[in-house]
C-alpha cells in the first residue's frame, strides 16, 4: 500500500499553496492509496514532518512552499534509513533547486511532473550538521542578500542580488581565506567565495554552467579581486556560464571541503544567515530520489 504525505506552506508564494492543495492530494491519489496532509505552521515544522515520513515508512514526500519550506523537508529526510522519493511545488521568489531540475515554474505545470512519476537521484550538501540544496556564500554580496527586498526581486530578477551587492562591496577590503579540499589546499585574500551545489544561484541558471545535479562535486568559486571596472567585465561570463574562466576568478570542483578564516564570517547556506566559520562541508552522493520531469 503506497502512502504519500503532502507538506504544505499555507502562507507561501502569497497563499498560493492553499489554492492548489485539492490538485495536488487528487494527483497523489493516482498512485497512492492512502494521503496525509500536514501544515506548517513555525520553523521546523516540516522538518519534522519529512523525519516522521520517513520514520512511518511512507512511499512519497511532497513539498509546496518557497526555498525555506523545500529545505526544511531536505533536512527531514536527509541521512534517514528509509528515504521516500521526494517532490515538490516551488512557490519561493528565486526557486533554485526547482531551476536546477527543470521543475516548471508554475505550480500546476509542477503539479503535472508528479503525475509523471519519474525521478532522478540527486546530490545534497551537508554543512556541519545540516543540509541544503543549493548554495553556501561568504563574503559582502552574501551578507547583502539579506537586504534585498520582495520588491527589488520582482522589479529586478537575479539582478536585484548584484546590486545590492555590488553596494556592499564597494567599501570592503578582502578576507583571508584558508580551504583544505579533496587532499589539496587553497590560501588567498577574497571579497566573495560561493560553493555551488547546481547550476543556478541567485535565478541565474547559467551561474556554474557545467555543474550537474548528481555529479558529486560542489562547484567552488573565489572573487580574488574586485573594483567596480572589473565588475562590469565579469557579469558578461557570468550570464554565459564562463565564470570559472574570468582573470578575477578562482575556481574547483570539490567533494568535501573545510573553510577557515581570520576574519568573524557568517556563511549564507540557501540565502538564509547560517553559521559562522570555520565549517566542513561535503556532498551526499545521489543522496535523494527526486521528482523531475523525464527528459
Amino acid at each position: 500500500m503506497k502512502r504519500a504525505m503532502l507538506i504544505i506552506n499555507p502562507s507561501s508564494g502569497k497563499e498560493k499553496a492553499m489554492k492548489y492543495e485539492d490538485e495536488a492530494v487528487a494527483i497523489l491519489e493516482q498512485n497512492h492509496v492512502d494521503v496525509t496532509v500536514k501544515y506548517t505552521e513555525k520553523e521546523g515544522d516540516a522538518v519534522r514532518f519529512a523525519r516522521a515520513a520517513c520514520e512511518n515508512h511512507f512511499n512519497t514526500v511532497v513539498a509546496m512552499g518557497g526555498d525555506g519550506t523545500i529545505n526544511e523537508a531536505v533536512n527531514g529526510l536527509a541521512r534517514e534509513t528509509e528515504r521516500p522519493d521526494f517532490g515538490f511545488v516551488p512557490l519561493g521568489t528565486v526557486n533554485d533547486f526547482a531551476r536546477a531540475l527543470n521543475i516548471p515554474m508554475q505550480p500546476k505545470k509542477a503539479l503535472e511532473v508528479l503525475s509523471e512519476q519519474h525521478t532522478k537521484p540527486v546530490d545534497i550538501g551537508r554543512i556541519n550538521d545540516q543540509y541544503f540544496m543549493n548554495v553556501l556564500a561568504v563574503g559582502a554580496i552574501a551578507e547583502a542578500v539579506y537586504d534585498v527586498t520582495a520588491d527589488q526581486k520582482s522589479k529586478f530578477g537575479p539582478l536585484a542580488y548584484l546590486i545590492e551587492g555590488g553596494k556592499a562591496l564597494k567599501d570592503k577590503t578582502p578576507f583571508d581565506l584558508n580551504i583544505t579540499y579533496d587532499g589539496k589546499q587553497w590560501d588567498g585574500k577574497a571579497y566573495l567565495m560561493l560553493i555551488a551545489l547546481t547550476n543556478s544561484v541567485g535565478g541565474i541558471q547559467s551561474f556554474a554552467q557545467h555543474a550537474e545535479v548528481n555529479d558529486g562535486y560542489f562547484h567552488v568559486f573565489i572573487l580574488r579581486e574586485f573594483s567596480l571596472p572589473k565588475v562590469f567585465k565579469i557579469i558578461p561570463d557570468l550570464f554565459s556560464g564562463k565564470l570559472q574562466n574570468n582573470a578575477q576568478v578562482e575556481y574547483f570542483p570539490a567533494s568535501k571541503l573545510k573553510v577557515e578564516s581570520g576574519h568573524e564570517l557568517v556563511v549564507n547556506i540557501d540565502g538564509d544567515e547560517g553559521i559562522h566559520l570555520p565549517f566542513e562541508a561535503e556532498v551526499m552522493h545521489n543522496e535523494l530520489n527526486i521528482f523531475v520531469p523525464k527528459e
